[in-house]
């Protein structure tokens, strides 16, 4: 296995975009932008002017997230951006469609509202993980500037160190070395439906709690906390499948894996690919024991560095095409738009992204009581769903397209019914 480059990178004036980040900007609608959301929730009211103090201070030890974004001839690009960058005060409905001219050309937001600090990234510029390092080390210098003594540590960078080289570097490229071939045979599957919310609007809602409490639950069923939300959402969408009186399709599970413990990569961009779980109702009834059986097999097959390997040399290889590289970006850009209007989310029935447990100091953690965690939500999917945990509490946050809230509340209820205490919060 390749190890990663620790020489530091000087400033640079441009990057590529990254391999998975070339079809976001042929994918931003005007109804619809990939982004996602990180946020702590803190346990004192944020002071907007510290907080934007903070950020001037922090931005510069991120080069890769320091931009804007560019067309090209062939490829878009990111340019450093020297606008002055702001602070915002928060939004009922975050996450709307992302305009390259706005915000000064930034492609994040930082924002505020009562003891809560967020960040909205666009994916282009990086993954949750990436978005999780940048909000821990800025709300690490914003508790420096209260009077907070804070040290460096897990997800809090040092703001006066250099970044590295690997940090800046496209992991894709890097680690692509697979001689396999590699094709995925999905098909359509069964997408819950529902009263759409109005355009640029979402419904979001939280579920807290204990995570030691749910960790003892998954492990006595001998799963992973992300397989076991995995099973409750199958077996949920399943039996709304069944109750539709409809033509059964499969029920299918993305769930976004980091790359970077597989490869040993550092990098600040995106590092990531989707595993999925599937199951057919037309193979009879499935029960929950079942289902737990068929996920956890299911992503000890995918999960598997030779997997991750065959799959990301064949997303660089379409990149590496001659025909593909010498077409020109608006050409590419329609053949993005067409691909993910007819196919977008068709072969998967739900998302579900677990950022883990956020690595902060002890002397931070005690400061905050919550980290948070949503991707926009879907095109057809309904509910999308994010997972972090901070201390001990574990936050499930549903980012929906539907005013339906049927599957979030089966999903929180049987969290109840197993013993644990849940806070609910929603935006609606």
């Amino acid at each position: 296995m390749k190890t990663n480059d620790k020489q530091t990178a000087g400033r640079q004036s441009w990057f590529k975009v990254d391999n998975a980040a070339k079809i976001f900007p042929g994918q931003n609608s005007s109804t619809w932008s990939n982004s996602f959301r990180v946020a702590f929730r803190l346990k004192e009211d944020v002071d907007s002017e510290l907080l934007l103090k903070a950020l001037k201070k922090t931005l510069p030890r991120f080069p890769c997230y320091d931009v804007k974004i560019r067309p090209g001839m062939f490829w878009y690009y990111l340019e450093h951006n020297d606008k002055p960058i702001r602070v915002y005060p928060d939004i009922k409905n975050p996450l709307y469609r992302v305009k390259f001219r706005e915000n000064n050309g930034y492609l994040f937001k930082v924002r505020y509202h009562n003891n809560t600090i967020s960040a909205d990234f666009y994916h282009a510029l990086t993954d949750g993980h990436g978005a999780c390092v940048f909000l821990s080390t800025l709300t690490a210098e914003y508790l420096r500037l209260r009077g907070e003594t804070i040290p460096t540590g897990g997800f809090v960078f040092d703001i006066d160190d250099k970044p590295t080289a690997g940090e800046l570097e496209d992991s894709f490229i890097r680690y692509a070395d697979s001689g396999a071939k590699y094709k995925r045979n999905d098909k359509y599957v069964y997408h819950a439906s529902g009263v759409p919310m109005p355009a640029h609007t979402l419904n979001l809602i939280s579920g807290s709690f204990s995570f030691s409490d749910f960790h003892k639950i998954s492990r006595a069923a001998g799963v992973s906390v992300t397989e076991y939300l995995s099973a409750m959402m199958l077996d949920i969408l399943i039996r709304k499948q069944r109750a539709e009186s409809r033509k059964q399709k499969e029920v299918s599970i993305q769930i976004p894996a980091d790359l970077r413990r597989v490869f040993g990569s550092e990098t600040l961009r995106n590092f990531t690919i989707c595993m999925r779980v599937k199951v057919d109702p037309n193979k009879g009834e499935y029960t929950f024991e079942e289902l737990l059986r068929q996920v956890k097999y299911q992503l000890a097959l995918e999960n598997d560095v030779k997997e991750h390997n065959a799959l990301i040399t064949a997303n660089t290889a379409i990149e590496r095409n001659p025909l593909l590289r010498a077409t020109p970006l608006f050409i590419k850009n329609l053949g993005v738009g067409l691909s993910f209007a007819v196919t977008a989310e068709q072969t998967t029935s739900c998302l579900i992204t677990n950022l883990g447990k956020i690595d902060l100091p002890p002397e931070m953690e005690r400061h905050i009581q919550s980290g948070i965690f949503f991707p926009a939500p879907g095109k057809v999917n309904g509910a999308r769903i994010g997972v972090a945990t901070a201390g001990d509490l574990m936050t499930v946050t549903f980012s929906d397209r539907f005013a339906d809230t049927d599957v979030e509340r089966e999903f929180f209820t049987a969290l109840v019914k197993m013993g644990l205490h849940v806070r609910i919060e929603s935006n609606l």
